[in-house]
Formats: C-alpha cells, sequence, structure tokens
C-alpha cells in the first residue's frame, strides 16, 4: 500500500510544489542525483569511476510532449558522450535512455532516429547505450527498437522487469551470445493482469529470471539493492561458472554505497546508474517507491533544522 501511495504521489503536481519547496529538499535530491548541468554528471562519474566503478548515465525527463523537447533531449546525449570521451570516461561509463524522453509517445520514428543517433555517437566514443524500459504499455515498441538498433549497435542494453508476467520468456528470448540485459524488480504501477503485485511473488520472479540469464550466453546485469538478491547473484555466478567478466552489479547512485564498494572490493563489476538534470521529482519518487525504507531518509532531511 506504501508503495501505491508513493508512485499516487509522484503523479501529483500538488506533492511536487509542496517538496520542491521545501527548505532542505535540494540536500536530498543532492544524494540522488547528480546535479542539473552535465558538468555535474562528469564530476560524479570521474569520483565513481576513481573508486573502482562503472557508471551509467542517464539524464532526468520522459514524456516528452513535442519534437523540440525530443531534440533537446538527444542533443544532450550527445554533447554528454562526447564530453565523457573528451575525459577519459569511457568505456567504464555508459548512457541510459528512455525512449520516451525521445518522442516515443507522439512520433516512434523520430524517437528511434534520436536513440540511433546516439548510440553511433556511444559507439565513437568507445562505449554503449542501454535502452531503459518504462510501463507495459511501451514494452513491445522499446524491444522492437532494440532488435534494431542491435542490427549496427549489437552491444546495445537491454531492460526486463521482473514484476510483468512476460518477462521470464523475454529473457530467454534475450539471453543469446553478447546479449547485454538489466533485471531490475520494477517501478511503475501495473495492473494485476500484466504484474505481480506482492513483493513475494515479484522476488520469486526476479531469481527465475536471474537463474534464465546467469544459465544462458548473454551478459547479465543485476540491478537490485536488495541483500538476499544479491547474495543469490553470487551463488548463481559459482554455480553457473561466471567470472566477474562475464555479468556484473548495478545500483543506483545513492542508494547502498557501502554495498557497492564491498562488490567492487570483492572483484565484482559494479555499475551505478547515475541520473542527472531538472527532472528529478518524477525520478527521485520511484526511487523510494521501489524501496520505501528511503523515506526515512527523506523525511528527516525534508524536517531538519540544522
Amino acid at each position: 500500500m506504501l508503495r501505491s501511495v508513493i508512485l499516487a504521489a509522484s503523479r501529483s503536481s500538488q506533492v511536487e510544489r509542496l517538496v520542491a519547496t521545501a527548505p532542505y529538499t535540494r540536500d536530498v535530491v543532492r544524494r540522488f542525483v547528480a546535479g542539473a548541468a552535465t558538468d555535474d554528471a562528469l564530476r560524479v562519474t570521474r569520483g565513481l569511476i576513481d573508486d573502482g566503478l562503472a557508471v551509467t548515465l542517464d539524464h532526468l525527463g520522459e514524456d516528452t510532449v513535442t519534437s523540440e523537447q525530443a531534440v533537446a533531449t538527444r542533443d544532450e546525449y550527445l554533447r554528454l558522450l562526447k564530453m565523457l570521451a573528451e575525459a577519459g570516461l569511457t568505456p567504464a561509463a555508459e548512457v541510459s535512455v528512455k525512449l520516451s524522453a525521445l518522442g516515443q509517445m507522439f512520433d516512434e520514428q523520430l524517437a528511434y532516429e534520436s536513440v540511433r543517433a546516439i548510440c553511433a555517437a556511444a559507439d565513437a566514443a568507445g562505449t554503449t547505450v542501454t535502452l531503459d524500459m518504462e510501463d507495459h504499455t511501451t514494452t513491445d515498441s522499446t524491444l522492437e527498437v532494440l532488435g534494431k538498433l542491435r542490427k549496427d549497435f549489437p552491444s546495445t542494453g537491454a531492460v526486463l522487469q521482473a514484476y510483468l508476467r512476460r518477462t521470464e520468456s523475454d529473457c530467454r528470448e534475450l539471453s543469446s551470445a553478447g546479449s547485454r540485459v538489466r533485471l531490475c524488480k520494477g517501478a511503475y504501477k501495473e495492473p494485476e493482469s500484466v504484474a505481480y503485485q506482492s513483493a513475494r511473488e515479484v522476488d520469486k520472479s526476479y531469481v527465475r529470471c536471474m537463474n534464465i540469464l546467469m544459465s544462458g550466453d548473454g551478459y547479465p546485469m543485476l540491478a537490485t539493492h536488495d541483500p538476499r538478491m544479491i547474495a543469490i547473484g553470487e551463488d548463481r555466478a559459482r554455480w553457473f561458472d561466471r567470472g566477474a567478466d562475464r555479468f556484473e552489479f548495478q545500483m543506483l547512485f545513492g542508494i547502498r554505497p557501502e554495498e557497492q564498494a564491498r562488490l567492487a572490493g570483492e572483484g565484482y563489476t559494479v555499475r551505478t546508474y547515475v541520473p542527472y538534470g531538472d527532472d528529478w521529482y518524477g525520478y527521485l519518487m520511484r526511487r523510494l517507491a521501489e524501496r520505501p525504507a528511503n523515506l526515512v531518509f527523506f523525511g528527516r532531511a525534508l524536517m531538519s533544522k540544522k
């Protein structure tokens, strides 16, 4: 129920105004978001790489409604990739892209052409792109775009969400050699007809999907902060004889940094998902919905007078 309340708040303009104007919101946002500018993204990326972590960068913004917004998002990714290459931060840093931010909802061709340009820029910079997954209504469209992109950019990554009932089948389809797949639990409110509703069922699905990916020929990217899922991931890596170069863990910027450091220190590849930009509210609310324990930190920061 708490998760549903948070997701409802993520769509409320009144709650957004309340949060955005609270005295200490900036301190909270800074924990989870690198900053507003490209330079902020590069600064945080450099620090994480220096600490032995890999990075994927997300320019915040989704549900774009005009072609001008979509083109501006594309251009920001092109600028970011150029700056990453010039700073010597690739290939340890890649980018994550939401097709909705490139116009998917109103012009699929524009979105495809834009993400293709981003993939070409990433390839030239010595890195790659992962296509973020959004709510279930866009899954087929996103996977169709993925298939087209992989013809010329085979390292383009997919994201699959374990709470969707279809995901086990998608994992089988995408577990072929060279296929990079990020497995996460899912952060959107979905109907019972397409998604598991209880945490227990989502966890069970995550493990089943993990088994498919870890036993396949692709490159699994286990996106989770759940200690149980991490432990199971370590166990499956041993069981399926996967070395540290054949899979990775992924976690969000600002969440469980000590665990990220521990895993990296034990030789695992750990990739931190780093968002940046002004459009932070929806992102932050989904992070709270994924892990409601973060509400404790958020509430303390908002109420603090120090």
